[in-house]
């Protein structure tokens, strides 16, 4: 039998889905390594493949993606797709379910519970809280002139706690000495389960978990204080964050349950409120000693705009450059440095496949440092944020706050007490870091500076002799 016509068509092969580039596998140890101790480094070896890479570390694969069409994707347009992934995760283990580490409807309620607290017309009330704490922090400054160097790093952590207890709780955290170094613990405990991806049983006796079962501790007696002194004080009438979380955990049926979500929630809140802050300030202060013009330039307008008086809210549209200032210290030195997710079904992004469980990493540290986007990256130059000058890049080329669902409930409050306290150093002081001491950026949960930050304070350049006494005298 003769058989005529063509042969069959042979079956479409299957489409091979777009693969990221990124280091070979024998590079895992080195990646590794990075991931340990220089993550700064392991984000630049990422973005050395260009605006999408991936990172193969062990039993992860970690996605990288580094356009603001890839961080808009992610974060806002399709974030019900990614869940908080690889480090936040794991740091779950230190600092429990709070707002920064919780999902679904968990942190659904704690949003809107929380975000009342924030609303601009009561920040807008606490602007002269702000004001009279950093009217504290300057007169602790001046103190020191003619003297020995201050770690600015432990100052505005100080600063920054005092905001956040007077603002958000209305009590008094200068009571708890020792609750910054139980911060330290905490975070240096979330670095530890990210690096060994929570492998290593919390029981297990090593100094660090030691220090960390006990900066846990010290941490239960101040929310159980907090929430005693609030009940004895006011009952729950009060708007603020202690009274609120009061109400929520009533709710629960198992009352240890309701204390350590307590717990969590408060210390999420305080960690991650005064770290980005001080981190924004120390980092400021760090600039300034290297870019005279710029401090020069602040003096100038916080003496035009304040004269000798404490601000006031309406003053944070007319200091200007002050607020142009922070904008490119968060561009430079984003107190959230990295953004990471875990996708929860198959997806694509720039094109590549990102199957499901895939751990996708968004780095406002390289994306604000993105030459596409940015003139000049790696230079200090406040002015690229004047808003009388045409931006000219992407919405999503500058995250500093996040975006999406999940932008930071606080942005305001920050803004505003950022915008004061450098405001008013400037005004009356000038930080000089100590000759030959190297700067570090060190990234834990924020981009802080390794070691802390000594300066010498001296006068500003023609501060009045008597502005600081007469503002001091309105602070007390």
């Amino acid at each position: 039998m003769t058989i005529t016509g063509q042969p069959p068509a042979a079956a479409p092969a299957k489409a091979r889905r777009k693969v990221p580039p990124g280091p070979p596998l024998w590079a895992g140890p080195a990646l590794f390594r990075k991931l340990a101790g220089d993550r700064l480094g392991l984000m630049s070896v990422a973005a050395s493949y260009g605006d999408a890479a991936r990172l193969t570390i062990g039993p992860k694969k970690l996605y990288f993606f580094n356009h603001p069409d890839h961080a808009k994707h992610v974060l806002a347009d399709n974030a019900a797709n990614y869940h908080k992934g690889v480090g936040l995760v794991q740091a779950r283990r230190a600092i429990g379910d709070g707002l920064l580490t919780s999902e679904g409807e968990l942190w659904r309620k704690q949003r809107r519970m929380i975000q009342p607290v924030f609303q601009s017309k009561r920040i807008s009330q606490q602007a002269g809280v702000i004001a009279a704490e950093a009217a504290k922090l300057v007169d602790r400054l001046r103190a020191h002139q003619g003297g020995g160097p201050v770690d600015v790093v432990n100052e505005m952590t100080g600063l920054s706690l005092g905001v956040l207890g007077r603002t958000l709780l209305d009590a008094d955290l200068g009571e708890f000495g020792a609750i910054g170094h139980s911060f330290e613990a905490v975070q240096d405990q979330a670095m530890f389960e990210l690096v060994t991806l929570s492998m290593v049983p919390m029981w297990v006796p090593l100094p660090k978990q030691l220090r960390f079962r006990r900066a846990r501790a010290e941490l239960q007696r101040v929310v159980d204080h907090l929430t005693a002194d609030r009940l004895e004080r006011t009952g729950v009438e009060g708007d603020d964050v202690v009274s609120r979380l009061i109400v929520s955990t009533r709710a629960e049926a198992d009352q240890r349950v309701g204390r350590l979500r307590m717990r969590d929630e408060l210390v999420t809140l305080l960690l991650a409120g005064h770290e980005t802050t001080a981190s924004t300030l120390s980092w400021t202060f760090s600039l300034l000693d290297r870019h005279p013009e710029v401090r020069e330039r602040l003096h100038a307008e916080a003496v035009e705009v304040l004269g000798d008086r404490l601000p006031v809210y309406e003053d944070l549209h007319r200091l200007r450059y002050t607020a142009m200032v922070v904008e490119e210290v968060m561009r430079l030195y984003p107190p959230v440095w990295m953004l990471p997710r875990e996708a929860q079904g198959d997806d694509e992004i720039g094109g590549y496949h990102v199957p499901a469980g895939s751990d996708v990493l968004i780095s406002p540290y390289t994306l604000h440092r993105h030459p596409a986007f940015w003139d000049a990256p790696d230079e200090f130059d406040p002015d690229r944020f004047d808003p009388d000058r045409p931006a000219n890049r992407p919405r999503y080329a500058h995250i500093p706050f996040g975006a999406g669902p999940r932008f930071c409930v606080g942005n305001h409050l920050g803004m505003m007490e950022a915008t004061f306290v450098i405001a008013m150093v400037a005004r009356d002081l000038r930080l000089a870091k100590v000759p030959g001491y190297k700067v570090v950026p060190e990234p834990m949960l924020s981009l802080r500076i390794r070691g802390g930050l000594p300066m010498t304070v001296h006068p500003a350049e023609g501060a009045s002799s008597t502005r600081g006494r007469r503002v001091a005298g309105l602070a007390g």
